[in-house]
């Protein structure tokens, strides 16, 4: 466990730079989770370290496999200074913990929901879990080990996340783009949705 998350927290540094913070949760039952901020201009990214330490689960198969399937941390990317983002931590580690507590696979195409605002006066209690792959690489790790995703996290308002359970994650993803939508902006409100 500790040598994979040594190999993740390096692949966040050599991908994001130096985090100017952390902080650490932990939840009855679980691992702990941290939480790396990184500061990159006028974009502050929140990077979760613990989430892969184990893999997830199906929750239909009947054992847990200690070595084998998917593993991924989270990421999430806001505008700095137009909110208090750094709230963000808890409700970071909760989502993180989600596989674990919940026995559920975080993919991309997923909803994930705390349900309550992801900072003080956020729009957003859930996010889109995007495709890995962009800002930070997978992490192959030695077989038979699956590599470590890393998973960008797009807030959603409550409108949007109900209509993405009725068209699905892409069409909300093509109305975010048809609309310009600054997915990083923490105040941002609901896109228009038919």
């Amino acid at each position: 466990m500790g040598e994979v998350l040594a190999l993740v927290e390096a692949r966040l540094r050599s991908a994001l730079g130096e985090p100017d913070a952390r902080a650490a949760v932990t939840f009855l039952g679980t691992d702990r989770i941290e939480v790396l901020r990184f500061v990159d201009g006028d974009v502050v990214r929140y990077a979760t370290l613990g989430m892969s330490a184990h893999p997830m689960t199906d929750p239909t198969a009947a054992l847990a496999d200690p070595v084998k399937g998917p593993r991924a941390e989270l990421v999430l990317s806001v505008r700095a200074g137009l909110a208090e983002t750094d709230k963000v931590l808890r409700p970071l580690a909760v989502l993180a913990s989600t596989p674990q507590v919940e026995g559920v696979v975080v993919a991309a195409g997923a909803s994930l929901d705390v349900g309550e605002p992801l900072w003080p006066g956020a729009p957003f209690s859930s996010v889109l879990v995007a495709e890995p792959g962009g800002l930070v690489e997978d992490l192959d790790l030695d077989d038979p080990m699956d590599p470590v995703r890393f998973l960008p996290l797009l807030p959603m308002t409550s409108n949007e996340a109900a209509w993405k359970r009725v068209h699905g994650a892409d069409a909300l993803q093509e109305r975010w783009l048809a609309n310009g939508t600054d997915l990083r902006d923490p105040l941002r409100r609901s896109v228009t949705l038919d």
